[in-house]
């Protein structure tokens, strides 16, 4: 079968029309959200630690401010291995596949069939035929993006795999702070269990002086039973640290994606709570905007949905295809191979086709309702995502800068308590004060040695809580994932 000049110069008009009007896209073009943003903070620092100018590399590796070695072999470790890291990689690989689908909709398709039929006749007769027919057949199809509904499809998919790098990035940024935070607790129980184990030490000659002095008649049985109740009641504290010893080893085990009990060994070794330098990169509200990858990501599901506004409203448009076909067809695939260039057996079919969804009770329209509501959605996302963020930093700052402060009353209550313990002692031994003086001085050491302890750890976790808010540590492991 020939087509014949007509049928060309129709085909060639059409095709004409259709990249005439390919130009267009309907829905509505995006454009990213202008967001009020404060041009400073509310919290400042007054003195130590001084604030420099932001520094995108110190961000990038915050960590480093801490001067702790087993701490950035725990990060790096944890990139590679967290299992929270792997699945946020394999969503990108996925976003991508998917984009790939979306972008194969703008391509013509190629199918082809082959089939073999048999019929039997005159089989009541006695004079029975069998009849073959083979065919094989090529077909063809495209459907032209004349309204931008495929166009729109790929923008939206674009969007949402950008997005899920972003989720990638927050995924990081989250690790790297949990990782930190672990550590510091480790390391804060490690001291508060050494502290704690001093204090049995000195209740324990305390004890021990009691018993000497009540068998030598300088004392009665009170203060031996006081000082063995204190003492008892120091050990009593030695298994809860430890409980939360195992908690903090176990977690950061889970963290690095191995299982736990795995770092046990390697943690063992007692060392101080790492202390950061005096200096940090806090920079301006707006750096949020392009630091915090949750703020990125919910911009970019803002972008994605607004172009699935277009995606549903291209369905409200006709839809044109261009489709075609070539078959042969013979009684033997030895016939089919011999007469395939010269035969005139070809069966050529081909020509546009419009189909339009004249009515469909106006469920069109509800989805394009439907789409625009979810924009609507997204764009409060993106809003809150600031505003979290924003929070989220100012707490931050107050945390660290008051925290300062309490860590300076504590150094200074916990030298006087040392003194206070010093003094009470003597006393007692040379008569002149009572055992619970005593008591007391050490029950206050105590104390303000494990606050003095926690406080030291709340200190650089609350920095660590800081460097979160302001989105650092993704820089340093993602660009792999952005190819």
């Amino acid at each position: 079968m020939r087509i014949g000049s007509t049928n060309n110069i129709s085909l060639f008009l059409v095709i004409s029309i259709v990249f005439t009007l390919t130009g267009c896209a309907v829905g509505p073009n995006y454009k990213k959200p202008e967001i009020a943003i404060p041009s400073d903070w509310n919290n400042r620092f007054n003195g130590t630690p001084t604030e420099k100018q932001a520094d995108i590399q110190s961000l990038a590796t915050w960590w480093s401010t801490l001067n702790d070695p087993e701490l950035s072999s725990l990060i790096t470790r944890a990139v590679e291995g967290n299992l929270d890291v792997k699945e946020a990689r394999s969503r990108i690989l996925e976003s991508r596949a998917r984009r790939g689908v979306a972008q194969a909709g703008l391509f013509p398709t190629l199918d082809v069939s082959g089939s073999e039929k048999w019929t039997r006749t005159g089989k009541d007769t006695g004079k029975s035929r069998t009849t073959k027919l083979i065919s094989s057949v090529l077909d063809s199809g495209w459907e032209v993006d004349i309204f931008g509904g495929t166009r729109r499809s790929i923008e939206a998919a674009s969007a949402t795999m950008e997005g899920n790098m972003e989720n990638l990035r927050d995924v990081l940024v989250s690790l790297l702070a949990e990782i930190a935070i672990n550590y510091i607790e480790i390391r804060t129980y490690q001291a508060r269990i050494a502290a704690t184990h001093a204090s049995i030490d000195t209740q324990d000659e305390t004890y021990k002086l009691t018993v000497w002095r009540c068998e030598a008649g300088l004392n009665d049985e009170l203060a031996v039973q006081q000082a063995l109740y204190n003492l008892e009641n120091t050990r009593s504290q030695i298994p809860t640290l430890q409980t939360g010893l195992e908690e903090a080893l176990n977690r950061i085990a889970v963290l690095l994606g191995e299982q736990p009990g795995s770092v046990h060994k390697e943690l063992a070794t007692t060392e101080p709570i790492p202390v950061a330098s005096a200096e940090l990169a806090v920079g301006v509200p707006a750096d949020l905007l392009r630091r915090r990858p949750d703020i990125r990501q919910a911009e970019r599901e803002l972008a994605s949905q607004t172009a699935n506004i277009g995606v549903a409203t291209a369905d409200l448009f006709p839809k044109l295809s261009l489709k075609g076909s070539i078959g042969i067809e013979a009684i033997s695939f030895n016939e089919l191979r011999d007469v395939m260039p010269y035969s005139d057996n070809w069966v050529l079919s081909g020509g546009p086709q419009i189909t339009w969804a004249i009515f469909d009770a106006g469920a069109i329209r509800q989805n394009i309702k439907v789409q625009s509501a979810l924009q609507e959605q997204a764009l409060i996302q993106y809003e809150s995502s600031i505003l979290t963020a924003l929070e989220e930093v100012e707490n931050a700052l107050i945390s660290y800068i008051n925290e300062q402060t309490r860590l300076e009353n504590l150094r200074k209550a916990t030298q006087a308590a040392k003194i206070a313990s010093v003094l009470a002692e003597q006393q007692y031994q040379s008569g002149v004060s009572d055992f619970t003086d005593v008591l007391d001085a050490q029950r206050s050491l105590l104390s303000f040695q494990d606050q003095l302890a926690q406080s030291s750890g709340t200190v650089t976790s609350n920095l660590v809580r800081l460097y979160k808010a302001l989105g650092g540590g993704w820089q340093s492991f993602a660009a792999e994932d952005e190819q």
